[in-house]
């Protein structure tokens, strides 16, 4: 496998995209500009989500990170299928079975071959650095959001039936289109064993990432991917800086348009002329 680079652009209209728990479920947003953010966690749990749904039942694609999941017992399984004793926090003193137990690890988990993970709790089957990495995603320019009352007519309790109804508040984004930036490093790739295969079923990832994402807080068709564009190296080292790659993608609005309130209110333009050679630019969307 050599590098590769992509550029990730998707929209989200009247919905929250990434609501904070820290400021009341409001969309996440850069203090200082106003644009709106969505976190790396959040793009990477779509891509989660998708596997499980399409090769969940697969040999290999096991989701580590997952509601609900007991993280040592995942941890005594490769312990036990190796037929190694655990030491409470230690990796075994062996370098060979500390390696084993990593790799068994990679090897049935698709999410920590991709992204990696820190496995060094109380049954310690130690960290894992992943060959792909993605940024938080930004708005191209900043977000309003809007905030709407909304009711409650039902009670929990029955001693409540006379209490006037209660009061909520939900917040969406009427538009906005987002910018991330990922990287695969082929070097880790190897280190993980992280396939071509691999590769081809997270493109597919983030191309369906909202399909089967639909909540109260994002209904259906309120979020969508728009484009996915991959730059590939003729190299493991590859052929250009990263910087250099992403400054080659622009996307602006349309001239005439005062208020953008879809995907065609911008456009997005490959400079391929700023591409090096040795790059092969992928317009997977």
């Amino acid at each position: 496998m050599n590098r590769y680079d992509f550029v990730y652009f998707f929209d989200v209209k009247d919905a929250n995209p990434n609501g904070d728990p820290d400021a009341g479920n409001l969309p996440r947003i850069d203090p200082e500009t106003g644009h709106g953010l969505v976190t790396d966690v959040c793009l990477k749990r779509k891509v989660r989500n998708y596997v499980t749904l399409t090769k969940g039942s697969e040999e290999g694609f096991r989701i580590y990170f997952q509601e609900k999941a007991v993280l040592n017992l995942f941890h005594q399984e490769a312990y036990t299928y190796l037929g190694i004793k655990s030491e409470p926090n230690k990796l075994p003193r062996d370098v060979e079975k500390a390696r084993q137990l990593t790799q068994f690890m990679c090897k049935n988990f698709y999410d920590i071959r991709t992204f990696g993970a820190v496995m060094s709790t109380e049954v310690n089957c130690g960290q894992v650095r992943g060959p792909v990495q993605v940024s938080f995603a930004r708005s191209l320019e900043p977000i309003v959001t809007s905030e709407h009352a909304i009711t409650r007519t039902s009670v929990t309790n029955e001693r409540d039936l006379e209490k006037e109804r209660t009061m909520g508040r939900k917040f969406t984004v009427p538009y906005a289109l987002y910018r991330a930036h990922g990287f695969v490093n082929p070097f880790l790739a190897e280190q993980t064993g992280f396939s071509e295969s691999d590769l081809d079923l997270l493109w597919a990832s983030l191309e369906n990432a909202f399909q089967f994402d639909a909540s109260a807080a994002r209904p259906a068709g309120s979020m969508a991917a728009r484009k996915l564009i991959v730059f590939g190296h003729s190299s493991q080292l590859g052929n250009a800086p990263s910087h250099v790659l992403f400054e080659a993608v622009s996307a602006r609005r349309r001239a005439g348009v005062q208020v953008p309130r879809s995907y065609g209110d911008y456009e997005i333009a490959i400079d391929t002329a700023a591409v090096p050679a040795g790059v092969q630019v992928i317009d997977r969307l």
